[in-house]
């Protein structure tokens, strides 16, 4: 398996190392030529945008302080296209423009004409050197997207010059996107290539073939990348969720422009709304897997308003590799896939067969999720299998990364090995949901199979759990020293935890009911743990763990049940 994992992972960096190459010699001269042409006379239609808009901060950006990727910038009356930020993310999300939509919600000619201003200093500085940032073609196919979807406020009392530049300039980033689309890694980033380009397709005048071409690279990016469950190759929710912001709009400019969308679009739509919603707790926020951090429920609230789908949510997500458990207001939300293919693992987690519980609205078992815009020292922290849900081995993570700064420099850390077989069969029967699942993710190294079963019953406040390490065909675990077992279950920030006077592990938050914490073979204690996924930033919260040899405990019985607060007594 080892020599499998290098050879996937060297196949990736020479694609890398090719891709970039390809990219160098078409931003050079001799390529250029190519993206000139024709310039479209006009905009036919501005394609709506999904994403919230806030008026304020187009009042923030007028005084020059832009607050991208939770990064404040202040350019102090300079543009801030000529200032050097070192934060990357910042800078992919200021050539993005999706900022533009602050500037619409204010709807005023002030924010119109500052609209104008940057997109005319964007062209003055970047839009005649194919190069950096600005032009990597994640971003371009973000601005075009963008431009196109307030191209309304952008031209917004133009003059004939401007509205020239504006048209000229987009043209050049389309025909470059067309350029590279084909060769951009594989994943939501090229999927998104290809939406921006339908886009364009629709929204300026072009011809018939055009639109055809666009419509035919778009669909075969969906049937590949967009699961039959309705989840993404990636296997991050949060992917889901942009890409509907993106398809979405999409579906309705075909519409609006009397086109015959894809079936692939329509079908992806429907099945990816469901999805979305599968990966939803209660409180609206979606589940830490593989990738997910913070949740801004606003944000998937637009998009669910869109979602005709009557009655609960699908229980199975087999393509994508999760399950769900739920009854009452009790939701359970576990992880039972394999890891993605290498070319999509960049943010995803070792976290097989981990789960998170909420009930009502408040979280109480989670994962550690990520911190969206912090520090990216971080990143392997969060993706480890201790910052989740779930049971470790000998301190070590069931799948791997590569961290050689060689890779890490052509593309963020794949996951590099971890589980291949992680068969998973429901359990459910009247008035319970249930699942058993196991992975080989330890095997080559420890030669233990981990298998977990879950079940929750009595109207959602039991929630049942076993976990067990075996060898091949259920033999026990030898007594080498190398089979250390510790189950974790990491606490949201605002459970509190403590014993009650029967000296039980009880888990209380505020206006919620209380949950009890038990295990039959093990004496749970708690210890410290890093929540990432907050929306300020990671915060500190506990986690309860239950440590045992493998070769002495088989298999461990936990269980979390419901004690509403008038029938538990005991001090925090």
């Amino acid at each position: 398996m080892a020599t499998g994992n290098t050879t996937r992972l060297w196949t990736l960096v020479a694609r890398e190392m090719w891709r970039k190459t390809r990219r160098r010699l078409r931003s050079g001269p001799v390529y250029r030529w190519r993206y000139s042409g024709r310039t479209p006379e006009r905009v036919l239609i501005a394609p709506p945008d999904l994403r919230l808009a806030d008026s304020q901060i187009a009042l923030e950006i007028y005084y020059g302080r832009f607050p991208l990727s939770g990064h404040l910038v202040e350019t102090g009356g300079e543009s801030p296209f000529r200032i050097e930020v070192p934060n990357r993310g910042w800078q992919k999300t200021l050539h993005g423009f999706r900022w533009l939509r602050h500037m619409r919600a204010a709807g005023t000619d002030l924010a119109a004409a500052n609209a104008r201003a940057l997109v005319s200093d964007w062209i003055a500085i970047h839009g005649g050197s194919i190069t950096g940032v600005a032009w990597e073609p994640a971003t371009t196919a973000k601005r075009i997207i963008a431009w196109l979807q307030h191209s309304s406020v952008v031209l917004q009392g133009a003059e004939f010059p401007f509205y020239r530049a504006f048209l000229k300039s987009l043209a050049v980033q389309i025909r470059y996107l067309r350029s590279v689309a084909r060769e951009m890694p594989d994943g939501k980033d090229r999927l998104r290539a290809r939406i921006a380009l339908a886009f364009s397709a629709l929204s300026l005048p072009a011809p018939a073939s055009a639109l055809r071409n666009a419509t035919r690279n778009l669909a075969a990016e969906l049937e590949r990348q967009i699961l039959p469950d309705g989840g993404h190759i990636s296997r991050n929710p949060l992917d889901v969720m942009e890409l509907l912001a993106d398809l979405l709009p999409l579906r309705y400019t075909y519409a609006n422009q009397a086109e015959t969308p894809p079936p692939a679009l329509i079908h992806a739509v429907d099945r990816m709304l469901p999805a979305l919603r599968f990966f939803r707790h209660q409180d609206g926020s979606l589940a830490r897997f593989n990738g997910m951090g913070a949740t801004i429920h606003d944000r998937i609230a637009a998009i669910l308003r869109h979602d005709d789908t009557e009655g609960a949510p699908l229980l199975h997500a087999p393509h994508s590799g999760y399950e769900r458990l739920a009854l009452g207001d009790t939701t359970v939300i576990a992880d039972t896939g394999a890891p993605p293919p290498i070319d999509v693992s960049n943010a995803a987690h070792a976290g097989c067969l981990s789960f998170e519980m909420s009930s009502g609205r408040q979280h109480f078992v989670v994962n550690c999720g990520v911190d969206t815009y912090g520090a990216s020292e971080f990143r392997p922290l969060a993706r480890a299998t201790a910052a989740h849900s779930t049971a470790t081995l000998n301190d070590t993570s069931s799948a791997r990364f590569n961290h050689s700064i060689r890779v890490n420099d052509l593309a963020s850390p794949p996951l590099i090995g971890g589980p291949r077989n992680v068969p998973c069969r429901r359990t459910d029967q009247p008035g319970m949901h249930g699942f058993i699942a196991s992975h080989d993710g330890y095997v080559a190294q420890f030669g233990l199979y981990h298998e977990r079963e879950l079940s929750l019953s009595e109207e959602g406040s039991v929630l049942a759990g076993l976990d067990r390490f075996l060898r091949a065909g259920g033999a026990p675990a030898r007594n080498n020293g190398r089979d250390f077992v510790a189950v974790r279950f990491h606490m949201h920030p605002d459970v509190e935890l403590f014993h009650d006077e029967e000296d039980r592990l009880v888990l209380t938050a505020p206006h919620s009911d209380r949950w009890v914490m038990s295990c039959a073979e093990v004496t749970p204690y708690v210890e410290e743990s890093i929540y990432f996924a907050g929306l300020g930033g990671p915060r500190r919260s506990r986690q309860i763990v239950l440590s045992f040899k493998a070769s002495e405990i088989q298999e461990v019985h936990w269980q979390f049940t419901r004690t509403y607060r008038e029938s538990i007594a005991g001090k925090q």
